[in-house]
């Protein structure tokens, strides 16, 4: 049998390479695997290799198709011993799906999207939101608080996942507000400074104001969380409100805007990019 500090990961992008490097600097052995990233400690030629190596993994794949292509991957592999975590932010029905697919095998699934990004993954101060089973949970609470600052149980699986796309709707509507009250801003020759100092004053400043207004004033849009990455989220939330027969004009003059981007070829920059003046 595996032990408990025998820990796996797939995807080595911005959040998945962090999550590992704090795990190893714990203490953990950690297995990884990855499409780009060959040459790294710990590096295993498949998923399923991986699985052989360890029986808690956590997956930071790109989108719901990666993800079910690791799940399958691992399968054969896979036992009562193993505890999937899937923190890739994929669409309910991808999510249900892999969750089939793990228990199936014998495995348990539990549905753990995060909050945070590039900064909170390095200081280990992701928010995790989850979705199964507590007793899964509990044991594997301390792997995951090597990279949070709070856990979150939410409910059945399938739960969380939507709770993470719905609060990524927000996310993206706001900062999208943002970058319209710079333009505006910039356009009357106001120094977009002077929008910080009155946000900072204002009822509905906040942490993601805070750490993105300045990204737009300086012109620096190191991802953090991609633009291609919002707006797959923000189609995920218009999946889900169409099935519910639900109107989203703010999320899809929103979701315009970043696809406008992405087709220009800003996708692999921050998401605040939209708001580029």
């Amino acid at each position: 049998m595996n032990t408990p500090t025998s820990i796996g990961i797939l995807g080595l992008g911005i959040i998945g390479s962090r999550v590992a490097e704090n795990l190893r600097a714990a203490g953990h052995t950690v297995h990884v695997w990855s499409h780009t990233a060959r040459s790294v400690p710990g590096a295993q030629p498949t998923p399923q290799a991986v699985a052989h190596a360890a029986n808690i993994i956590q997956i930071f794949v790109r989108d719901s198709a990666a993800l079910l292509q690791a799940i399958r991957d691992m399968q054969p592999a896979l036992t009562a011993d193993h505890i999937i975590l899937n923190h890739a932010t994929v669409s309910k029905a991808a999510t249900l799906e892999a969750a089939a697919l793990t228990h199936a095998s014998g495995a348990t699934y539990l549905d753990a999207p995060f909050t945070g990004s590039k900064m909170a993954a390095q200081n280990g101060k992701l928010v995790y939101y989850i979705g199964g089973s507590s007793e899964a949970l509990e044991s594997v609470r301390p792997i995951l608080e090597h990279s949070s600052t709070k856990i979150l149980p939410l409910g059945e699986i399938g739960d969380a996942m939507v709770l993470k796309i719905v609060t990524n709707l927000v996310t993206a509507i706001t900062v999208k507000a943002l970058a319209e009250a710079a333009a505006i801003t910039h356009s009357q020759g106001i120094p977009l400074s002077q929008l910080m100092t009155a946000l900072e004053n204002n009822a509905n400043f906040s942490p993601l104001i805070g750490m993105k207004l300045p990204t737009i004033i300086q012109g620096d849009f190191d991802p953090h969380f991609s633009l291609r990455n919002m707006l797959k989220d923000s189609d995920f939330a218009r999946e889900l409100a169409a099935e519910a027969h639900l109107s989203t004009p703010a999320l899809d003059c929103t979701a315009e805007a970043m696809r406008n981007g992405v087709t220009a070829g800003q996708g692999d920059l921050d998401f605040s990019v939209i708001g580029k003046v």
